[in-house]
């Protein structure tokens, strides 16, 4: 699949650990739930949603926030099962609820899918970009051997 790149890294630093959490049960219970934390569901969903990609139509935030047309399907498919989650709890409910949802588990599913692919094509750039920056256009002189000049 095609890397378009990121065109914005700073939106990307914020989207990743959204997604993240949304693929976490435990963080889901030990943070979220937590009112001393500053994250909370109202956070993430603001963070896929509103200011770092738009989860209900992603295909613009291709290159600028997100990867890959795979990344762009599962974060549209992500927005699917949580707006079911939502129309069966209502939006003002509180997070226990939406994490008690008959629901949630295809929320955790698909994060957790988009999670992976995410964290994978970020390591496979890094990887590339180590490549670029570290190609023997110099090569080192064999021990003992003076360099050209």
């Amino acid at each position: 699949m095609t890397d378009h790149g990121i065109e914005f890294p700073a939106f990307r630093l914020h989207v990743v650990p959204a997604v993240l959490a949304l693929a976490s049960p435990s963080w889901q219970r030990d943070v979220w739930l937590r009112p001393e934390e500053f994250e909370d569901l109202d956070y993430v969903v603001t963070v896929l949603f509103d200011d770092f990609c738009n989860a209900d139509d992603p295909a613009p935030w291709l290159g600028k926030s997100l990867r890959t047309e795979e990344e762009v399907a599962l974060m549209k498919e992500l927005s699917k099962v949580y707006s079911t989650v939502q129309e069966e709890v209502g939006r003002g409910a509180p997070d226990e609820v939406y994490l008690d949802a008959s629901a949630w588990s295809n929320v955790i599913t698909v994060a957790g899918r988009l999670a992976h692919v995410m964290v994978t094509n970020d390591l496979q750039a890094a990887a590339l970009l180590h490549e670029q920056v570290n190609l023997p256009h110099r090569q080192r002189p064999a021990e003992g051997a003076s360099p050209a000049g």
